[in-house]
């Protein structure tokens, strides 16, 4: 059996692939329109002044070690089927149609050798994307915990940066750390290096993925979140969702007071409505022995390690998001398919039969292009992005913040100028919650809306931009319009953009789209 890619003489096999490609370089990142897994890429050692540079970079640290010795705890998802009773499977059910589940939402789950993509459709349109590589220690370590070493403590910037076992050192804020207050004497606010010294080992959870330059972000307050719950070990914390209404979170209280450890905090998810005690203990229990295996393992381990490794993308989807709204989940791997629908089993039961398995064989199709995936995901890779009425926004990202400039374009209106602008910018409001979701664009935002005179006509813009991000369940917050039109708004970071997950910056210009006239800028013509 061959081990590498074939060259069927259609294309040079040296030349980077498009988006379109049917077979992906296993030398790059999965493209756009990929339908056949990209095999393994090998170790090959390079020559050039970059790959020097990136060696230097490196020093002596192995990508996404775990010390060998120990394999990291994996979070459970097979914890076999969950037994209910007729009437609450037929309560939890969610809606159907002549005997086919309905709701608002699709999800599909597009599975290769190189990666796992998940895209989640409402309606017809493509409103979130997510790509995941398989074993990715190095990038997609958002909620893995490790044991660290202190490697530097900055007190100018309240910091300290810490050794996990990734190419770049992961950072500790000092509002992230825990300490003892009988360790640090009476001051209720010690200085940070008044609790972390260099060389030190601590137990750290990673609350932010490495980002361009800079490396991952870490917090001590550990927490291990549950399909209902989240354990907080060693703590105090009780909270119950603010989204529930005051009956069931009365309900939920007196479950927790039976169910809740007296050395661990938990805090009930929105996903716990209606559900029984049995659920509860059983999420609350297995969160336990969990943490038990992690402590266990910190204890004969030498740092740095991996502890435990968050599951794989779909998932940690599936935990966090899936519900009755969903009309159904394809999944085109038998594989993931079978362990998808066995951990769905064992959580919600009575939406088992909403995890089905797409055959690329019978389909005349790949699952992604049955459903216009791939052409929207193009488009949502694209700097201008058309309004409805001919109108238009301009997507720019920078170092600091993402610029979003709408324009009137071909819009010219039927009445005045002034309402000509007010609903171009109604529409731009909409448009802008669309793709700051599907993009996954976060950090600083200003957009820049057509100036309107009329302040009113600003206010309902401002409420109809809160509207539709309202829906968007990564944390944002949006100030007031200006008089200029301007937006200034933060929408939470945390891992790469989907730009950033399908292409390289240019080598050429180094991202910056041009290119100097050597000629010109040395003086020699």
């Amino acid at each position: 059996m061959k081990s590498g890619p074939v060259n069927d003489g259609s294309a040079d096999p040296k030349q980077k692939p498009k988006i379109g490609d049917t077979r992906p370089d296993p030398q790059e990142k999965p493209q756009i329109g990929d339908s056949r897994p990209a095999p393994e890429a090998e170790n090959l050692e390079g020559t050039g002044s970059g790959d020097r540079k990136k060696k230097r970079r490196k020093g002596n640290r192995t990508r996404g070690r775990s010390n060998g010795q120990n394999s990291p705890v994996e979070a459970l998802t097979d914890d076999g089927p969950l037994e209910l009773d007729e009437d609450t499977l037929r309560r939890r059910k969610g809606r159907e149609r002549r005997g086919k589940p309905i709701g608002r939402y699709l999800m599909c789950v597009s599975v290769s050798q190189g990666s796992t993509q998940v895209g989640v459709l409402e309606g017809r349109s493509l409103i979130e994307h997510y790509l995941s590589r398989p074993a990715d220690d190095i990038s997609e370590i958002h909620g893995n915990i490790y044991l660290g070493t202190v490697q530097n403590v900055l007190p100018g910037m309240e910091a300290a940066f810490v050794d996990i076992g990734t190419p770049k050192n992961a950072v500790l804020y000092r509002g992230d750390v825990q300490f003892d207050a009988e360790d640090t004497g009476k001051r209720s606010q010690p200085r940070i290096e008044q609790v972390l010294k260099s060389g030190q080992n601590i137990l750290c959870q990673v609350s932010k993925n490495p980002i361009a330059h800079k490396g991952a972000r870490l917090t001590q307050e550990v927490s291990l979140p549950g399909r209902f719950v989240v354990l907080i070990p060693n703590s105090d914390t009780y909270g119950i969702s603010k989204r529930l209404p005051e009956s069931e979170r009365k309900r939920l209280r007196k479950i927790l007071d039976r169910v809740k450890p007296e050395e661990h905090g938990i805090i009930v998810r929105t996903a716990a409505q209606d559900i029984t005690n049995e659920e509860i203990e059983r999420d609350v229990s297995r969160l336990v022995g969990q943490w038990e295996e992690i402590s266990e393992l910190a204890s004969r381990s030498s740092a740095p390690a991996l502890l435990y490794r968050e599951p794989e993308l779909a998932f940690r989807f599936i935990r966090e998001e899936f519900n009755k709204d969903f009309r159904g989940v394809l999944i085109d791997d038998q594989e993931m398919y079978e362990k998808v629908r066995s951990y769905v089993e064992s959580l919600n039961p009575a939406l088992a039969d909403r995890i089905q398995f797409y055959d690329q064989e019978e389909e005349k199709l790949p699952l992604f292009e049955r459903h216009h995936v791939y052409e929207q995901l193009r488009k949502a890779l694209d700097r201008k992005v058309w309004l409805p009425s001919g109108g238009s926004l301009i997507i720019e990202h920078t170092e600091a913040l993402t610029v979003i400039d709408v324009n009137t374009g071909k819009n010219v209106g039927n009445t005045n100028l002034e309402e000509t602008v007010f609903q171009n910018n109604l529409e731009a409001a909409e448009e802008v919650a669309h793709q700051l979701r599907l993009r996954d664009v976060g950090g600083i935002i200003v957009i820049d809306f057509v100036d309107m005179e009329r302040k009113e006509n600003r206010d309902a813009v401002g409420n109809a931009l809160r509207e539709a991000l309202s829906r968007d369940k990564t944390r944002n917050q949006v100030f007031d319009i200006s008089e200029l039109g301007l937006v200034e708004m933060t929408r939470k970071r945390i891992g790469e953009g989907l730009l950033e997950s399908f292409s390289d910056a240019c080598a050429d210009c180094e991202g910056t789209g041009h290119t100097l006239d050597s000629e010109l800028v040395t003086g020699k013509q």
